[in-house]
């Protein structure tokens, strides 16, 4: 049995994957301990992990950020990227560090597993730290690791081939660095050597290149090719895949039947995160569709089903919650804002999608779904009706995009996900040597 801590920024859409982390490891016969905000508390405790929470100094309510981070109102494009970066993420990283340091001292830790923007983390690798145990970061976006295959993370531009592709990579990697992100590298530098007495380990969106491991939450035919990937990278398989049992099914409704009358099923959704403003995405693939001759299904991520307001078209359903595993195979196409959870879980099940997402890791998800042709990138955050219906219609025309995603869909179904990183730990935690810089 290892000791292991589970470290994660205290927003949902982080927090969400690590509880499955923390499920599958804990079924396993791991001690679990669980680093995060108090929002989560009840669901840490669900997964059977014990509850660690993070100190005032980097905790807040990831509902209200504009409220937690007041300077952030209006702030857009890369000022706002910037903003966010450093004040949500790098400025809790002392406070996580200690915390951390604090979970050490109560008892040992083998390892610990952190998602990619948790930087308390990402100070535990800086200078020497003798007797730290392992890191793995866990992948829970695509592969952010620099390479010179791969244009920066975040720009959402697919790779180039060649000494031509590689010189606009290398320009805008130095760009990146150098220029946009200046700022905030030199603010890194100054917190780990306060902390530490180093500066951070590497250019600070590159930090999972000094941990022990990279456990990538995907499978390789859905990420760019990299000839420079080092060999601490494992593409285990989605969260979905192997550990804990997932949890009951919503009830299906009255409606269920209509999705076997024949006509082509799109699935529409918003996720359960970014799914305030039902304009962005739902509302217009309800209108482009209207006049279609499919099965328009919308889940509203748990808001309630009347925040849809006004008449819907008589080829809609709608619902909060549907179980996926029973909607996706009787889906044709999945009209999507880009979550890679739940695009991979489409995938899985060999649906070809229409993303429509530039947020978050969003903008990386969508561009890859283009790259490896199981849909269609509509490269936008708020869509036009008119663009998703010819989206869908393309793609339910096209057999190549089914293809592509059955292709990708096998590669996920035979990985193993959550139980394949615990084997990794296991392996890991057997053989633990004296890290290098321990003497």
């Amino acid at each position: 049995m290892a000791s292991v801590l589970v470290c994660s920024s205290p927003l949902i859409g982080h927090v969400t994957p690590m509880l499955a982390v923390a499920a599958g490891l804990v079924e396993r016969g791991h001690d679990v301990r669980f680093l995060t905000g108090q929002r989560f508390e009840h669901r840490v405790a669900e997964t059977g992990a014990t509850f660690v929470p993070l100190p005032p100094a980097a905790d807040f309510d990831d509902t209200k950020l504009d409220e937690a981070f007041p300077g952030r109102v209006g702030l857009k494009g890369p000022r706002g990227i910037r903003f966010d970066i450093k004040e949500i993420f790098m400025r809790p990283g002392k406070a996580q560090y200690e915390a951390i340091q604090a979970v050490f001292a109560e008892r040992p830790v083998d390892a610990v597993l952190a998602e990619s923007l948790f930087m308390g983390a990402a100070l535990l690798l800086a200078g020497a730290n003798p007797g730290r145990p392992a890191v793995i970061n866990c992948g829970i976006v695509p592969l952010s690791l620099a390479s010179r295959d791969t244009a920066p993370y975040g720009l959402g531009i697919p790779p180039m081939s060649g000494a031509a592709g590689r010189l606009r990579n290398r320009a805008l990697q130095t760009l990146t660095e150098k220029v946009v992100f200046a700022p905030v590298q030199k603010y890194a530098d100054n917190i780990a050597r306060e902390v530490t007495g180093s500066p951070f380990p590497n250019f600070f969106m590159d930090w999972p290149r000094a941990a022990d491991h990279i456990a990538q939450f995907g499978v390789r035919d859905f990420e760019y090719p990299r000839s420079d990937l080092p060999e601490t990278v494992h593409f285990v398989g989605p969260v979905s895949q192997g550990g804990a049992a997932a949890a009951s099914a919503p009830a299906l409704p009255e409606w269920w039947a209509d999705l076997d009358a024949g006509r082509p099923v799109v699935h529409v959704t918003q996720g359960t995160v970014a799914n305030r403003d039902f304009d962005d995405l739902v509302r217009p693939a309800i209108e482009g569709l209207a006049d279609d001759d499919v099965l328009v299904v919308v889940t509203t991520g748990g808001r309630p089903l009347d925040s849809l307001s006004g008449p819907l078209p008589r080829n809609v359903r709608v619902a909060t919650y549907l179980p996926y595993d029973e909607l996706l195979p009787k889906t044709d196409v999945l009209v999507t804002n880009g979550g890679y959870g739940g695009v991979q879980f489409a995938l899985r099940h060999g649906v070809p999608l229409v993303v429509a997402g530039e947020t978050e890791d969003k903008t990386e998800v969508s561009a890859r779904v283009a790259w490896s042709g199981s849909g269609i990138n509509l490269r936008t955050n708020r869509a036009k009706p008119d663009a998703v219906a010819k989206a869908v219609r393309a793609v339910l025309s096209s057999p190549s995009y089914r293809d592509a995603s059955n292709r990708i869909g096998l590669a996920i179904r035979d990985s193993r996900g959550v139980d394949e990183l615990a084997d990794l730990l296991e392996r890991l935690s057997a053989s633990r040597t004296p890290h290098a810089d321990e003497g």
